[in-house]
C-alpha cells in the first residue's frame, strides 16, 4: 500500500465528511484512511466508520498522528487536518512529486476555501513564505499535509507528545535533518478557513508570527503563551482533560512555592543590566528607518543630526535611505526592506506581496545578522522605528523600549478627514501600518494637519521635520515650477507638461540630466535642488509627506497627484486642498495643471498665513521619552 492517511479528529461531525469525499473522489485508490479521535461527543466516530476508516483513539493532535502512524500499513504517511478538501488529482501528485525528488518529508502548499482576497493573500503569503525558507529552515503552517515516509517517521520518534504548539514544525526540522525536504510545488490542498473567522487575521498573524521567530531562534512556543486552543470553542470535560488541569494546577502550586525566589533573581539581573548601562558615557539608541523612498531617511537625518551628541546613535535601514544616511552618520547597519510596486502611477498591492516575499530569506537573514545580533552585543536603552518593520519584532524579543516617530500613524491613531470613497484604502492601511509598529510605548507623529488623537491613543502630534539647509532657506519669486516624482511610471504623466509652452518645469526624480523642450530633466544634487525648491513659484508632486511639508514651509502652492492605491498620498493631498495650499487631482491633465497657475495667487494667500516652525519641539519630546524609557 502506498498512503496511509492518518486524520486527527474532536468533534468534527461538519467537517470530516467534506474531506473524505474529496479523498474518496481522488483518480487514485492505493491508500487506507486512519481517524484517531480524541473522545468527540458528536457524530465523528459515526461518520468515520460509515465511510469505511479505521479508527483509533487520538488525543491532542501530535498523540493523534502518532497512534495512527503505529496502525498504518503504507509506504507513505499522510497527515491531514480534518477540516481540509483534497483539489483534484491531490494523490497523484504528492506521490509524482516526492517521489521525482527522491523525499523523506513534505508539505503541500495551500488553498483556502473561501472567495475573500484578503484570505487569499494570506494563505498566498504562507505558500510563499515557506517555499523562500525551504533551504533555510524547513518549515510547516499548520499540519496541511504533511507527506513522510512511515520508516523515517519511525526512526525519528514521530511527532513530540510534549509538545502543545507546533509540534507539526518541530516534526518537519527533525525528518528534514535525516532526508531531503521540498514544500511540493504542484499539489495544493484547499484549507477551511474557520480559524481565520473565529480568531481573527491579526491574532492569527500574531500568534504564528511569534512561533516562527521562535523557531528561528531555535525555541519551542507554548500554546498557553499565544491563547491557541484545538478544540474551537467545544467544552468537554474529559477524563484527559480533567488530568491536565491536575497537572497545571501542580505546576501552579509550584510556581507559587518559587515565586519570591524568582523575583529577586529578575530583580538582581535587572539591577545588573541597569548598573552596566549606568556606567556607559552615553545611553544607545538604536534608531530604525523605512527605506522605501526618501522621506523617512531625509526626516531622520534632521533628527538624529540633533541628538548625535547626546547618544551613542545606531542606525538600521535599507535601500536609498542607507545610501543617504550612511553618506552623513557613522553607524549606519543595512538591513532588508520592502517596497510598494507602482504599475502606470498606481499601487500592484500582488507585485509589492511578490516581490517582497521573493526577497524574504534574504530580509530575514539580513535583518538578523544587523539588527537582532547588534542588539544582543550592545544593549541599546531604547529603539526608534520610522515604520521599519523589524524594529518591532527585535523590541518584543529582547524587551528593549520601542518609540514610534513617523507620520504615517496620524491615519490609526488621530481623527482623521478623507475622501468617503477612499475607505477600503484607508482601511487597508491602517491594517498595514498596525503590523508594521505594534505596541509602541509613545507614537510621536509629525504632520501638517492637527486632526485630534483618538480616545484613549497614546499619542502626540508635532509639526513636520523640516531638515536644517531648508530651514535656512529664503524663498524667492521665480518663474518656473518644481515637478518631483520619483516613480518612473510618472514619467509618462509628466511629459503632458509639453503642452504648456509658455510655462518652464525643472523635473526631479528621473535620475538624468537633458532637456526635453519646456522640461528640465535634473539629477538630485541638494544644493541645487534647494535653490530651484526655493526660487520655484509652485510645485507638482505626488503625495509624499516630506516633500508637501517642504513646500508648504517655503510657501509654494501644491498641484499634488497621489499615486493611486497609496491612501497615505491621498489623505496628503486631500489636506493639502483642504488647507487651501493648493489642489489634489487623481490625474496629471495640462489643461487642470494651467487652470492651477492661474490661481496661484490665492493659494499664496493661504500659505502666507502657515506659522513658520522648526524642528525643537519635537526633539525636545524623543529625548524626553528616551530618558523616560530608557532601561
Amino acid at each position: 500500500m502506498i498512503f496511509s492517511i492518518i486524520i486527527p479528529t474532536y468533534n468534527e461531525e461538519e467537517y470530516l465528511p467534506v474531506l473524505l469525499d474529496s479523498i474518496k473522489e481522488q483518480d487514485f485508490n492505493d491508500y487506507e484512511i486512519i481517524v484517531a479521535d480524541a473522545n468527540s461527543s458528536d457524530r465523528t466516530r459515526e461518520i468515520a466508520e460509515e465511510y469505511g476508516c479505521e479508527v483509533v483513539d487520538g488525543g491532542l493532535p501530535a498523540v493523534g498522528r502518532n497512534n495512527g502512524a503505529k496502525v498504518a500499513t503504507g509506504e507513505i504517511l499522510l497527515f491531514l487536518d480534518s477540516d481540509l478538501q483534497l483539489t483534484e488529482d491531490y494523490l497523484a501528485k504528492v506521490l509524482y512529486e516526492f517521489r521525482m525528488y527522491k523525499l523523506g518529508i513534505a508539505i503541500t502548499q495551500m488553498l483556502p476555501m473561501s472567495n475573500k482576497i484578503e484570505d487569499k493573500l494570506f494563505h498566498e503569503f504562507a505558500n510563499y513564505f515557506m517555499i523562500s525558507i525551504e533551504n533555510i529552515k524547513p518549515h510547516g503552517a499548520g499540519c496541511y499535509g504533511i507527506i513522510a515516509k512511515r520508516k523515517l517517521h519511525e526512526k525519528c520518534g514521530g511527532f513530540d507528545e510534549s509538545l502543545n504548539f507546533g509540534e507539526d514544525t518541530d516534526y518537519i526540522e527533525r525528518l528534514a535533518k535525516e532526508a531531503p525536504f521540498r514544500v511540493l510545488r504542484n499539489a495544493k490542498i484547499g484549507v477551511s478557513t474557520r480559524r481565520l473567522e473565529e480568531d481573527g487575521i491579526t491574532t492569527l498573524i500574531q500568534q504564528y508570527g511569534k512561533s516562527t521567530v521562535n523557531d528561528f531562534l531555535g525555541k519551542r512556543t507554548d500554546a498557553g503563551e499565544l491563547n491557541y486552543n484545538f478544540d474551537h470553542n467545544h467544552e468537554k470535560l474529559t477524563t484527559s482533560r480533567f488530568s491536565n488541569l491536575e497537572k497545571r494546577t501542580a505546576q501552579i502550586n509550584n510556581l507559587k512555592e518559587t515565586y519570591d525566589d524568582s523575583v529577586d533573581k529578575i530583580n538582581n539581573v535587572r539591577n545588573r543590566i541597569k548598573e552596566r548601562h549606568r556606567k556607559r558615557s552615553k545611553k544607545v539608541v538604536f534608531y530604525c528607518v523605512c527605506g522605501e523612498g526618501m522621506g523617512h531617511a531625509i526626516r531622520t537625518g534632521a533628527i538624529v543630526d540633533r541628538i548625535k551628541d547626546r547618544y551613542d546613535v545606531h542606525i538600521f535601514t535599507s535601500e536609498r535611505a542607507y545610501k543617504y544616511l550612511s553618506s552623513k552618520f557613522d553607524n549606519v547597519y543595512e538591513i532588508g526592506g520592502f517596497n510598494t510596486v507602482y504599475i502606470n502611477n498606481k499601487v500592484n498591492d500582488l507585485k509589492t506581496l511578490s516581490d517582497a516575499l521573493k526577497r524574504n530569506p534574504t530580509n530575514i537573514k539580513v535583518g538578523y545578522e544587523n539588527l537582532y545580533k547588534k542588539a544582543v552585543h550592545l544593549r541599546p536603552d531604547v529603539i526608534v522605528t520610522d515604520f521599519e518593520i523589524y524594529a518591532t519584532m527585535v523590541s518584543k524579543l529582547r524587551g528593549i523600549p520601542l518609540i514610534s516617530l513617523d507620520n504615517m500613524h496620524i491615519i490609526t491613531q488621530a481623527q482623521i478627514d478623507y475622501p468617503k470613497n477612499h475607505l477600503g484604502e484607508m482601511l487597508k492601511a491602517k491594517g498595514v501600518i498596525k503590523t508594521y509598529v505594534v505596541k509602541p510605548k509613545i507614537h510621536i507623529i509629525t504632520s501638517f494637519f492637527y486632526p485630534k488623537v483618538r480616545p484613549r491613543k497614546h499619542a502626540v502630534i508635532y509639526p513636520p521635520i523640516i531638515r536644517e539647509d531648508i530651514l535656512k532657506l529664503e524663498p524667492k519669486k521665480g518663474e518656473h515650477v518644481i515637478v518631483y516624482q520619483t516613480s518612473r511610471e510618472s514619467e509618462r504623466l509628466v511629459k503632458r507638461l509639453k503642452a504648456l509652452k509658455d510655462e518652464q518645469f525643472i523635473v526631479y526624480g528621473f535620475n538624468r540630466n537633458e532637456i526635453d523642450g519646456n522640461l528640465t530633466y535634473k539629477e538630485f544634487n541638494e544644493d541645487e535642488f534647494y535653490d530651484d525648491l526655493a526660487s520655484a513659484k509652485a510645485v507638482i508632486t505626488n503625495g509624499g509627506f516630506t516633500f508637501i511639508s517642504e513646500a508648504i514651509h517655503l510657501k509654494k502652492p501644491i498641484y499634488s497627484v497621489p499615486a493611486i492605491g497609496n491612501f497615505e498620498q491621498t489623505l496628503n493631498g486631500f489636506y493639502v486642498q483642504k488647507l487651501g495650499y493648493g489642489e489634489y487631482h487623481e490625474i496629471m491633465s495640462a489643461k487642470r495643471v494651467a487652470t492651477f497657475l492661474k490661481r496661484l495667487p490665492k493659494y499664496q494667500k493661504r500659505l502666507a498665513k502657515v506659522k513658520k516652525t522648526n524642528n525643537d519641539g519635537i526633539v525636545r519630546e524623543l529625548i524626553y521619552r528616551i530618558e523616560k524609557y530608557s532601561l
